[in-house]
């Protein structure tokens, strides 16, 4: 399960994590945002997945500076790892894993 966090959340839940972590940065109105979702669900299925409205949480948004939507980061040990930008099939998303 997919679940959402706010700027709050996201110390302890991402940056303070052990192990793999993805994070789905997005927007409500973004179409690919929208059809990424189901994706994310799926792959929630054996990992560790949370979503963050970038419009609600600018500051972690500028931060880690997500210049485009969708967004995945996947962070390691609370350090990202690896960066998808744009729709991508899920095995695309799994294969972050690997560097």
């Amino acid at each position: 399960m997919v679940k959402e966090i706010n700027s709050a959340e996201f110390k302890a839940n991402v940056e303070n994590s052990t192990g793999f972590v993805f994070v789905d940065f997005y927007a409500s109105w973004c179409g690919p945002c929208r059809m990424l979702a189901p994706i994310m669900e799926d792959i929630s299925s054996n990992n560790v997945v949370y979503k963050m409205n970038v419009d609600d949480e600018e500051e972690i948004a500028a931060k880690y500076g997500i210049m485009s939507i969708p967004c995945v980061i996947l962070f390691k040990d609370g350090k990202e790892f690896s960066r998808s930008i744009g729709l991508k099939p899920k095995e695309e998303i799994l294969n972050m894993i690997k560097g």
